[in-house]
């Protein structure tokens, strides 16, 4: 029988540079909804937490959640809360989700928590699933289009439009333009210039709109105001809102802390200042319904009637798991019909500029036919 080969152990050095590695690694979303759901099945098969842990940390391939998992299991061997633990690591998990399962071990029902917080992920992740498949299409449309562009201008045009520099009549306005810009984008220089000043202010606008308030307040409100956009971060934002408070709601969490949470959750600084706004404004006793409508432009007559509806009813959380459906639902069929949406204007954009050139190219030649 053949001796059994041992693990080749790592310098010093490789070690270091795989520890390197491995906080650079992203841990995706999938990943935490397959740590928490795995969790659950084994909490409710009877397993300790401290096992769970240890058999999620060997099932992980991530190797950076791999060892904060491990890290989380020492912590929880020493007799520290869960919730206490994962607060520890805000980036990979959640506050939403922290608070969550702090209530669920405070009220004995961390299963049920559980259970709770993978439906809420999993509708999370359909969420952003949808927005980004919509995304695709058109992104791809935009860059052949700027593709195709820069190949003409560069390549195709500059070859042409040295016939029309041998015409002795006045060349029209179309012609005169189309010849500049060619002229211009045909030294690469230019081009480059372009690209560096285009990334310079993509990035001056992404750096402000983190930094300065006023200006990200500015731009968020004329995002809710955009025709076709506009519409759909509301709907958005209504699902992010109505999924969580009644998540945290279901979770026992106070309704004041609830809303602050849910208020970080919320994309749109609009909807997060609302409800900052609405948190306080509860601890006097006013309904959140009647609080919901003083902002009718944010939240509609369906979202704060449902509302009220729970309120007297007491099943708020109920009502609102039943708005989140029906505005996830909402930015679905949205999402999926975007790039039909999207694609007349594409076509319309597209078509201009392809005739603007068109005319450009063939004016001059009809005035050279004339003058013969």
């Amino acid at each position: 029988m053949s001796p059994k080969k041992e693990k080749k152990e790592l310098s010093e050095f490789e070690e270091k540079l795989n520890n390197w590695i491995a906080k650079l690694t992203h841990i995706s979303f999938i990943q935490k909804i397959f740590f928490v759901d795995h969790l659950r099945t084994m909490i409710h098969a009877s397993l300790s937490l401290v096992e769970s842990l240890e058999i999620l940390a060997k099932e992980t391939t991530n190797r950076k959640f791999k060892g904060i998992i491990s890290e989380v299991k020492g912590e929880v061997e020493k007799g520290r809360p869960l919730s206490e633990v994962l607060n520890d690591y805000p980036k990979v998990f959640p506050p939403i989700y922290v608070k969550m399962i702090a209530a669920g071990e405070m009220s004995g029902k961390l299963n049920e928590t559980l259970e709770q917080i993978v439906v809420q992920m999993k509708k999370t992740q359909e969420l952003r699933s949808s927005i980004r498949g919509a995304m695709i299409y058109p992104a791809v449309i935009i860059i052949a289009i700027v593709g195709v562009a820069i190949f003409m201008m560069t390549s195709v045009l500059p070859k042409m439009m040295s016939l029309f520099s041998e015409f002795n009549a006045e060349l029209p306005l179309a012609t005169r333009i189309l010849i500049k810009t060619t002229n211009f984008f045909s030294h690469p220089l230019n081009v480059i210039m372009i690209i560096v000043g285009v990334v310079g202010l993509i990035t001056l606008f992404i750096f402000t709109l983190k930094k300065v308030y006023g200006f990200r307040k500015a731009i968020h409100i004329i995002n809710l105001n955009l025709p076709i956009i506009g519409p759909v971060i509301k709907q958005i934002n209504l699902a992010r809102f109505s999924l969580t408070l009644s998540s945290l709601l279901k979770s026992t969490i106070p309704i004041i802390e609830a809303m602050d949470i849910t208020a970080d959750t919320c994309t749109n600084l609009q909807y997060q200042t609302s409800l900052h706004k609405i948190a306080v404004e509860i601890k006097s006793g006013r309904p959140l319904s009647e609080l919901l409508a003083e902002y009718d432009k944010l939240y509609p007559p369906m979202v704060t009637e449902m509302i009220m509806v729970g309120e007297r009813s007491g099943e708020v959380d109920r009502l609102l798991n039943e708005l989140s459906d029906f505005y996830g639902s909402e930015v679905d069929k949205t999402m999926k019909n975007f790039a039909q949406i999207i694609e007349p204007i594409i076509i319309i954009v597209l078509g201009l500029a392809v005739g603007g050139v068109a005319v450009a190219i063939i004016m001059p030649m009809y005035t050279l036919v004339q003058a013969v």
